[in-house]
């Protein structure tokens, strides 16, 4: 490293200077792991177009009093796009369906629809229902980004 003045200051020089004046040195940021392997197979399926993969999630929160609110967060993997957020108390395979299909007037249908192994994710009438459209269901583990 050149310092203002042209001359090589090391690595551990910089750090110690920062230590002293107070200053946090950053810490080594952790690598991402891929979605797919060396040979070219995925792991999880990648988006490739608009419409390809969406997934949505639940996200809680806690009001002023303390009561519990849900916000379901639909997206399009491709285009990073955030198609809905359902809030509500409580939202269940039926509030599910109905932002779905919301989105769906909007959107279209997509081909594969990701999320956990919650219980409004794998209720039988939300199966059946993406499987009369033509949706593919994908499950990741529960608690995986």
């Amino acid at each position: 490293m050149l310092n203002d003045s042209g001359m090589a200051v090391g690595k551990d020089r910089v750090q110690r200077i920062w230590r002293r004046e107070g200053l946090r040195v950053p810490q080594k940021q952790p690598k991402r792991s891929r979605l797919w392997l060396n040979d070219g197979s995925c792991i999880r399926l990648r988006p490739e177009h608009p419409n390809h993969v969406w997934s949505f999630d639940f996200v809680e929160a806690a009001t002023h009093d303390g009561r519990r609110i849900r916000l379901m967060t639909l997206i399009d993997e491709f285009t990073r796009k955030c198609l809905a957020i359902r809030v509500a108390r409580r939202i269940n395979a039926i509030g599910v369906i109905e932002t779905l299909a919301d989105a769906m007037l909007f959107e279209g249908v997509p081909a594969f629809i990701r999320s956990d192994n919650g219980p409004e994710m794998v209720a039988n009438v939300l199966r059946q229902w993406l499987s009369g459209l033509g949706t593919k269901s994908l499950y990741i583990e529960p608690v995986s980004p």
